[in-house]
């Protein structure tokens, strides 16, 4: 389920954002990372952990996808906007896993 939900979100945010920045794939993996971080801090265990986690979560964000749109934005002189998505999309998800952690510790 989490790589047809990927395709679908980041066309939906593309239509609103458009193309010059890959807003989808942020989108995509600074909630996968907070999700992620949730499952982690929560006390889900065995099975449900694995499907949810590697299963939805692996499949709902693209690193490969994060890779080569950074590339692409270099490749074509946007070498800012490539700098300013590794650093958003590092640093923000970073920050997602972090809250999501937090917020599934409380559970």
């Amino acid at each position: 389920m989490g790589a047809p939900l990927r395709y679908l979100a980041d066309r939906w945010v593309q239509e609103r954002w458009g193309t010059g920045f890959p807003w989808g794939t942020l989108a995509v993996n600074v909630a996968g990372s907070g999700l992620l971080g949730l499952l982690a801090g929560a006390p889900v265990e065995g099975g449900a952990a694995a499907l949810a986690g590697v299963g939805f979560c692996g499949a709902l964000t693209t690193y490969s996808t994060f890779g080569y749109e950074t590339v692409r934005l270099a490749e074509e002189g946007f070498g800012g906007r490539a700098l300013a998505n590794v650093l958003l999309s590092t640093g923000a998800g970073l920050g997602a896993a972090g809250l999501g952690s937090a917020v599934g510790r409380l559970f």
